[in-house]
């Protein structure tokens, strides 16, 4: 089965290390959504607690590890009965039709997928036209810092299923044809700095 299983048993405990800033974060990005509502790697359900579910007709979440879908699973019994449904899937394959949702949330995603311009063309395409992405993202550094990323890429990579410190998610949204409004710039650590932002789909 792919996945990785021992992440998934420790992603929880992982993401509580971010701490209070990480949860505002997470807040701005599930907090602020409404309408029909798409999650891409929705992981274990981090994000579940922080949406505003007076707001949201519907979430579909997505996630293409079955080990982190699993305990996702798990935290549904604590949201509105009949408003989450989790999909199995990943990010530059979503099982939706066009202009479907009216807000899409990625927190920590655009890192670790296998495709990062298809999967942001993915969201693009069923978000309905004037619709945002609510994004929270670490992203590329510069200089020395940049160069300290690809260095110990390889290990970190290992140890964290797949994500990539180093990817300029800006310009790949830009180049989707999202309209970009960085919120903030946060810094997630050394050498790892962040991006908040609202990516619109341009309306029709």
């Amino acid at each position: 089965m792919k996945g990785h299983l021992v992440y998934a048993a420790f992603y929880d405990l992982i993401a509580g290390l971010g701490g209070r800033r990480l949860r505002e974060l997470r807040r701005f990005a599930a907090g602020g959504a409404s309408g029909r509502v798409l999650e891409i790697g929705c992981g274990t359900g981090a994000n579940f607690p922080f949406y505003d579910w007076s707001q949201v007709d519907s979430l579909d979440a997505t996630e293409p590890d079955p080990f982190m879908l699993k305990r996702a699973r798990r935290k549904l019994a604590g949201l509105p009965e009949g408003k989450v449904t989790l999909h199995e899937a990943p990010a530059e394959a979503l099982p939706f039709p066009d202009e479907t949702f009216d807000t899409a949330v990625s927190t920590l995603v655009f890192c670790t997928v296998d495709q990062p311009a298809l999967a942001a063309a993915e969201v693009k395409r069923v978000l309905k036209p004037g619709g945002y992405l609510r994004l929270v993202e670490h992203v590329r550094a510069t200089g020395r810092s940049a160069a300290f990323q690809d260095f110990v890429q390889p290990v970190y990579g290992w140890f964290s299923a797949g994500c990539v410190l180093g990817r300029n998610t800006e310009l790949t949204l830009a180049a989707a044809g999202f309209r970009l409004r960085v919120q903030e710039r946060p810094s997630f650590g050394p050498f790892v700095p962040g991006l908040v932002a609202l990516a619109q789909r341009p309306p029709a």
